[in-house]
């Protein structure tokens, strides 16, 4: 089977929303939590501009374990007290950072990051671990990416399932 990823047009919600439809139908039938975030985090990477790294981390019941991603090599292990994914993961509170720099405790894994934002994926009251986009972009993450990448992050988890 091949996938196409189709341009992204219109305004930014119209946008996500056309992404989210390419996400639902390249995760449709799959439920493995390696090869959804493998094509989920290359399919966002590509699709969206102003971004040097998108990937997932899994919580494996006491820190986040660097999980399928694109961009430069990553920091294995992440503690739940520590950097802008131990935030989103210990509070399940999507956490948007226009300047990473002023995060206290921000982990530099890709010290060209400038702004982040990381949604925690939650299944019920289970932590399955964080959606976590990087850019070399101060201020790159607003609220309409929040809201998109939250429902983006969402069908990942339904597709757990």
């Amino acid at each position: 089977m091949s996938f196409t990823t189709i341009p992204l047009t219109g305004s930014k919600p119209e946008q996500y929303d056309q992404l989210l439809s390419q996400v639902r139908g390249l995760l449709h039938g799959e439920r493995d939590r390696v090869a959804n975030a493998a094509n989920l985090s290359s399919l966002v990477y590509h699709a969206l501009p102003a971004l040097n790294w998108v990937g997932f981390y899994f919580y494996d019941g006491t820190e986040l374990v660097v999980g399928p991603f694109q961009g430069l090599p990553a920091c294995v292990r992440i503690p739940l007290d520590k950097g802008v994914c131990g935030a989103a993961a210990s509070t399940r509170q999507t956490q948007r950072v226009a300047d990473v720099h002023a995060f206290p405790g921000h982990i530099a894994c890709d010290s060209a990051s400038r702004s982040e934002l990381v949604v925690p994926l939650v299944d019920g009251d289970t932590l399955v671990g964080v959606f976590d986009l990087d850019s070399p972009e101060p201020g790159r993450f607003d609220a309409e990416d929040q809201a998109g990448l939250e429902a983006i992050a969402a069908a990942f988890v339904q597709s757990l399932r």
